[in-house]
């Protein structure tokens, strides 16, 4: 008799090929994550804003600059060489100034608005004196590049030197994000095959209406996890509930309003945005072509496919932060 061959199947060994490197990337991403929180929490302040543990989080963020842009210069394509040199220079100086300017004088915001603004003019004279190669449309492209990946990468350094509730702000940001992406892709993966509408086929067709629901539901869940750490591991008003580390403690002083309930709106709010960013990421690789903006995080992507969420989250943390929980 005739020996029948069989195949092993290509397609599952790829998925979980995938599914094996997502995780262990995440377990990198976490391990680094809370190594950079126990720098930032357990290093003494030394008197500057968000104290030395924070300048951990600073060089990541400074990365997230310089990668994001290669990785959205490199997808959208169409700039010349000078306008791609002075576009990465900026992404690499952006973050650095913000914090040094931030320390020393307390007006970093202002020292990225006016380096913008020279990096927009330069990038106009290379459509004057190259108008061949140095388009206005690569011009365009790289201006956006760089509000996308620079200046928002420079709100998240902003978040991690604020005057009061840095690490609140930082807990909420990271916790908000992750669980957001992980329980939209939980849930939507459970429950599609009963409520498969649609979240929006044409950018995204394997996200959900329901995986939105799940991911929302996690930015809140992310949003009480982060108070509950802030709470009983660093106390409220300099009043120590639990543990009171490092004199790290939540400042707000609204009498109207239980601070856990702030929290869970301002992680609704993340939560929304969150995956607006995602689908917004999603819209510019279409635009592309591209599956992913790169491969330096494997079975995630690139750099922009892992934070965009979070970079697109920082301006309403920041505000929030800033100016509404005091």
């Amino acid at each position: 008799m005739e020996e029948i061959k069989t195949q092993t199947p290509v397609q599952p060994q790829k998925e979980h090929a995938n599914l094996k490197a997502r995780v262990i990337t995440a377990a990198v991403y976490l391990v680094v994550w809370v190594a950079l929180i126990s720098m930032k929490w357990l290093l003494p302040s030394g008197g500057i804003a968000g104290g030395w543990g924070s300048l951990g989080f600073d060089v990541a963020f400074c990365a997230i600059s310089i990668i994001g842009s290669y990785e959205f210069m490199r997808a959208i394509g169409g700039t010349s060489f000078p306008q791609h040199a002075i576009t990465m220079a900026f992404a690499a100086t952006i973050v650095p100034l913000y914090v040094v300017i931030e320390i020393t004088m307390s007006e970093g915001l202002l020292a990225v608005a006016c380096a913008f603004t020279v990096y927009v003019m330069f990038l106009m004279a290379t459509s004057v004196f190259d108008p061949l190669k140095s388009t206005v449309k690569g011009t365009i492209s790289c201006v956006f590049c760089m509000l996308y990946c620079g200046v928002l990468s420079t709100m998240l350094a902003a978040i991690n030197h604020l005057e009061q509730n840095s690490m609140a702000a930082i807990l909420m940001l990271f916790m908000c994000t992750v669980l957001c992406d992980t329980c939209a892709y939980a849930i939507g993966s459970v429950f599609k095959r009963w409520i498969p509408l649609k979240l929006s086929p044409k950018l995204s067709p394997n996200k959900t209406v329901i995986g939105a629901v799940g991911g929302i539901l996690g930015g809140i869940l992310g949003a009480m996890l982060a108070f509950v750490v802030i709470y009983y591991l660093g106390g409220i008003n300099g009043e120590i509930i639990y543990a009171g580390y490092n004199n790290v403690y939540l400042t707000f002083t609204s009498d109207k309003i239980h601070p856990i309930v702030t929290f869970i709106l301002v992680g609704l709010a993340t939560a929304v945005l969150a995956q607006i960013g995602d689908l917004f990421e999603s819209a510019i690789k279409r635009e592309c072509g591209i599956k992913d903006m790169g491969k330096l995080l494997p079975g995630h992507g690139g750099i922009l496919d892992r934070f965009d969420s979070m970079l697109y989250c920082s301006v309403v943390v920041l505000l929030c932060f800033g100016t509404i929980i005091i």
